[in-house]
């Protein structure tokens, strides 16, 4: 660390005015203090910026230095004129150190100069500092914020791919027969709750009469005996009976089901599906009591 003795050294160096043993002990200083030659290249650069400069102002301390440097050295110049004071004598102690006064001046202003510089860099080490942390900060929002939205993008896909497959009988047998040019021909038929303790429970049969098969959706019917299965009906007037469209259970939780269907006979047309609960295994003829329906 630079004490204050080296920094008048410096500002007396910086401005050539450094002579004999001193000089030699400073250089011998500056050789072995890479800090102490930033000081100085400081003060020379500060100095040049001074003789630049069309008006300076010095601090006010400075006059009053040179004055009492110059007061100082008055009794000493007349002790060696012995004592009697001579017109010229004032002259002459004022010439003999005015380049000293000067130097002293450009000393101080040097230093005071020095301080505005590394206090002005200091500054502008602050400022970068700051900028630095705020475009870290940015980085990071950017950052959480990519995160957030492949997080998203996920759980979107996630959705989808669930929906595609809880769905995916009933998408494959649409999407074939749109290819087919088939959609007009489609028998769509909501089918409607008979239970009075299941008022909710509900179905959806779709009918392609072409491939003669369809998909069955159930919602909400109640749970099943092991004993019991429900028996979905196909109603053909053709027939005096409705035709065997198969049997199915739901889940014993949300009372779900899904199934896809052909019926017994060849059906010309449909006018109306049937869900009736009988005994496990189904029966050729409806029996048990009537769960659903829809024309």
């Amino acid at each position: 660390m630079i004490d204050e003795p080296q920094e008048e050294l410096a500002s007396l160096y910086a401005l050539d005015a450094l002579t004999g043993e001193e000089r030699q002990e400073f250089e011998r200083q500056l050789a072995a203090d890479p800090t102490l030659v930033r000081l100085v290249q400081d003060l020379r650069e500060a100095a040049a910026a001074m003789a630049r400069l069309a008006v300076v102002t010095p601090p006010p301390e400075l006059k009053a230095r040179i004055l009492a440097s110059i007061a100082s050295e008055a009794p000493a110049v007349l002790s060696a004129s012995g004592g009697r004071p001579r017109s010229n004598a004032p002259i002459i102690a004022f010439r003999a150190y005015l380049p000293w006064a000067v130097a002293a001046g450009f000393a101080v202003l040097g230093l005071w100069l020095g301080q505005r510089v590394a206090t002005t860099l200091g500054e502008l080490a602050l400022a970068r500092q700051e900028a630095e942390l705020a475009s870290l900060e940015s980085r990071s929002a950017r950052s959480l914020l990519e995160s957030e939205r492949i997080v998203v993008q996920r759980q979107v896909a996630d959705l989808t791919q669930q929906l595609t497959a809880a769905d995916g009988e009933l998408v494959a047998l649409t999407r074939r027969m749109q290819t087919e040019g088939a959609v007009a021909n489609l028998k769509i038929t909501a089918l409607a709750s008979l239970l009075n303790q299941s008022p909710e429970a509900r179905a959806v049969a779709v009918w392609d009469p072409a491939r003669q098969e369809g998909v069955l959706k159930v919602e909400k019917l109640p749970a099943l005996l092991p004993t019991q299965d429900y028996q979905l009906w196909v109603v053909d007037p053709q027939y005096p009976n409705p035709v065997d469209g198969g049997v199915f259970t739901v889940d014993a939780q949300s009372g779900e089901a899904r199934m896809v269907f052909t019926a017994k006979q060849p059906v010309a047309a449909v006018n109306a599906f049937a869900v009736t609960l009988e005994r496990k295994g189904g029966v050729p003829k409806a029996e048990g009591p009537f769960v659903l329906l829809g024309k």
